[in-house]
């Protein structure tokens, strides 16, 4: 019951205090994501901590001017591959291999039927399903945070373009998919503090096939 009285706890906070998280709670937090499950294990993202004030105030403008991306303590920036390379499968295999000590005839079959087909897909084809994986290793950092009793506000509302060049991101294959700062709420300036958590009841979301 923990976990879902941490996850009734949380919101999108829309009003930060500007109070700095602690740095082995954000470790714990971007831990979480690290473990998070990606299709065939390549975990096609990267995720950047601006934690320079500068650097945020960069980003505010092309983020409908949102105060959380200033106010945060970490703002956090999952960027997603362009696309899928040879280079970037053979990483993570030989890096699986190198781990665990040995090879796996399956595992490398599997190795070889990736490489035939991924790199040779559109690459908008491609950075779309790697942004898919980004969001799933994005919702455990959202979890992970609740449970530190973190606040965590999720956006899609900014310009990725400009976040991609104020970062850098398209230079080293990357492409933003997703924002997420983390802080401490400030009440007094958030009007959604206070309101009830509204969700669909479990039985207009959830159909049991038997």
């Amino acid at each position: 019951m923990e976990l879902l009285d941490k996850l009734n706890w949380r919101y999108a906070a829309k009003a930060m205090n500007g109070e700095k998280v602690a740095e082995d709670k954000i470790e714990r937090i971007l831990e979480a994501a690290r473990l998070a499950p990606t299709s065939s294990g390549l975990q096609p993202f990267e995720i950047f901590v601006i934690k320079n004030q500068e650097v945020k105030e960069h980003i505010k403008p092309v983020a409908w001017n949102q105060s959380v991306i200033t106010d945060c303590s970490h703002l956090l920036v999952f960027a997603a591959w362009d696309t899928y390379t040879e280079e970037r499968i053979n990483y993570m295999f030989d890096l699986t291999n190198e781990i665990r000590g040995f090879k796996n005839e399956g595992w490398e079959n599997y190795r070889q039927m990736l490489l035939s087909s991924y790199p040779n897909k559109d690459a908008e084809v491609n950075f779309n399903h790697a942004a898919k994986q980004a969001y799933i290793a994005f919702a455990e950092a959202l979890t992970a945070a609740a449970f530190e009793g973190v606040d965590a506000t999720p956006l899609e509302g900014f310009e990725p373009d400009a976040v991609d060049k104020i970062l850098g991101l398209r230079e080293k294959g990357l492409r933003s998919t997703v924002l997420l700062p983390l802080g401490y709420r400030k009440e007094d300036e958030d009007w959604l503090a206070n309101l009830v958590k509204v969700r669909k009841p479990i039985e207009d979301l959830v159909t049991v096939v038997e």
